[in-house]
């Protein structure tokens, strides 16, 4: 059966999904932006937690301006019976943020893929071959970012009134 959400509810995720104010106080600015204390806002995100509605709430960094430029998709050829081993190896490295397993095809047998970003894209090329040679393996492509998209934050809830919540006004 559907779950159905609350008027609370539907405002805070309609509050969220623009993502939370710059400033010291989120949790708080956010509550006065949804018309609620402070205190049933954290209540509603620690239901949705204990739920499963919720996985996490978290930061993005913009690593450009943090001076992290260099980055690449680097795709791994991995032995099935050594994805899992193989997987949480490369997943380990500090430089890496996303790392997962995805079928093969005809033309392409890469069945890792991990996100490696470092200052430019020779500290990148550097860590990619401490990896290779930390998990064995060295049929791998490094494919370099040319031009990050903009990323947009998925919308839930389309309300009118319901603004981004970083925008000015």
């Amino acid at each position: 059966m559907k779950q159905q959400i609350s008027d609370i509810e539907r405002k805070i995720l309609a509050a969220l999904q623009g993502g939370f104010p710059r400033s010291q106080t989120p949790y708080k600015d956010t509550a006065e932006r949804v018309g609620i204390e402070t205190k049933q806002l954290l209540a509603v995100l620690n239901d949705w937690k204990r739920e499963g509605k919720l996985r996490r709430v978290g930061s993005i960094v913009d690593h450009f301006k943090v001076g992290i430029s260099g980055g690449a998709m680097v795709a791994w050829r991995v032995e099935p019976d050594r994805v899992e081993q193989v997987g949480t190896k490369l997943a380990g490295f500090k430089e890496v943020t996303h790392a997962y397993e995805r079928k093969t095809t005809e033309n392409w047998p890469f069945n890792i893929y991990t996100m490696v970003h470092g200052a430019d894209i020779k500290e990148v090329e550097q860590t990619v071959m401490s990896m290779s040679q930390a998990c064995g393996v060295s049929d791998y492509r490094i494919l370099s970012t040319q031009k990050e998209l903009k990323k947009v934050p998925p919308t839930y809830i389309a309300e009118s009134s319901s603004k981004n919540i970083n925008e000015e006004g």
